[in-house]
């Protein structure tokens, strides 16, 4: 069962998305909301599978809501306005859905949503990350993984033998899907795989032909881990 949260300002359009996981039955909707701040908070303390964000709303719109939860979750958008619709796809979205939208272009919707969380789901199972970047979905594998650099709202995986990966993701996201005990963040724009380091000194960690500061923050947890 795929665990669902919708965000709209509109509570009838809520009423619509209630109505809709119902009678699909594939959908757990676990909670709706009015108010992004309480969305936000709640897919912070909780696992979510899938998200509905309506785009327009007052204070974050949904595309900003999206980039403040800093995970990387399947989203499905939803609007009136259909010059929107370049907004969501620019930050890789599952799916767009322009009010007010039949119950077939809904299970549309939920068929590329169950695609990606299934594929998600397999990929992660063989130790392995699945990034969505340029429009595709990279199969990337844990040891392909060179250092990821922090870009304000993404990241860049720099990877062994093949172009980096740029991707929507906070560094918190990406830290998330990573085996604990095999990488760590050095700084606030650094995350490493433990065993590629090579040599540290002078406060700088060279991984290949990489020089990575090491932030005065994270320090005390890279002593600690070593």
């Amino acid at each position: 069962m795929i665990r669902a949260i919708a965000v709209d300002d509109e509570p009838l359009a809520l009423k619509v998305i209630e109505h809709y996981c119902r009678e699909l039955g594939t959908l757990s909707l676990e909670k709706t909301f009015t108010k992004t701040n309480e969305a936000l908070s709640y897919i912070n303390k909780n696992p979510v599978d899938l998200l509905f964000f309506d785009i327009q709303m007052p204070g974050k719109n949904g595309i900003e809501l999206y980039k403040a939860a800093g995970r990387d979750i399947p989203v499905i958008f939803t609007t009136a306005y259909s010059q929107y619709a370049v907004d969501g796809f620019n930050i890789n979205a599952t799916d767009y859905l322009l009010k007010p939208f039949s119950k077939e272009r809904f299970e549309t919707a939920i068929q590329k949503a169950e695609k990606e969380i299934n594929y998600r789901t397999r990929f992660s199972a063989t130790g392995n990350l699945l990034i969505r970047a340029d429009y595709k979905l990279h199969n990337i594998t844990i040891d392909e993984i060179i250092l990821i650099e922090g870009l304000d709202d993404y990241i860049r995986i720099h990877l062994n033998g093949k172009p980096p990966l740029t991707a929507r993701f906070s560094m918190k996201g990406i830290l998330e899907k990573l085996p604990p005990q095999a990488f760590i963040r050095v700084h606030r724009s650094y995350i490493i795989p433990v065993r590629k380091i090579a040599t540290i000194q002078n406060k700088t960690i060279r991984i290949g032909s990489f020089v990575i500061p090491i932030g005065e923050t994270y320090k005390e947890e890279l002593n600690r881990f070593l």
